[in-house]
């Protein structure tokens, strides 16, 4: 779906040592995504997945009323980008419109949720690509533990 791709590999050989070197390319038509408009699905409409990449990006659509509840990311930064649409964002600093090309830096550690407006709203993220998953020691998982709240397990 409006992906650019030459069918390349997204390498070339540098001239001056004969080695393949990484190729910008062209992935996305942003303005084709959004003229689907209302007719679009809801949930991410592309996603960058670049082999070797250093960053995730999205792009996603909210039909009308629709959100993405309130949450934390504790480790990394995201740029949001309005593409289309309007939305709200609540964050512990109160509620802050966003519309189309307005810029959205949610630093890690800060809690919000977005509220798409009565046309819907589509969207770009970008972030730092989390590590994958790896193998760690028992007493890594503490860190991840967190203690149930009502004490009965729910």
């Amino acid at each position: 779906m409006a992906v650019e791709d030459s069918g390349s590999s997204g390498t070339g050989v540098d001239a001056g040592t004969g080695a393949d070197v990484p190729l910008p390319r062209l992935l996305c038509d942003t303005a084709e995504l959004v003229s689907l408009g209302s007719d679009a699905p809801p949930g991410a409409l592309w996603k960058l997945a670049e082999p070797g990449r250093q960053l995730d990006a999205n792009v996603v659509r909210l039909p009308a009323g629709g959100r993405v509840d309130t949450h934390t990311e504790p480790d990394l930064d995201v740029l949001l980008l309005v593409l289309a649409g309007e939305a709200r964002l609540d964050s512990a600093g109160g509620g802050h419109a966003l519309r189309a090309g307005t810029l959205t830096w949610l630093p890690h550690g800060s809690t919000r949720a977005v509220v798409a407006g009565p046309d819907g709203v589509t969207y770009l993220t970008a972030h730092r690509r989390r590590p994958g998953m790896r193998i760690q020691p028992p007493e890594a998982a503490d860190r991840l533990r967190r203690p149930l709240e009502g004490g009965d397990g729910v």
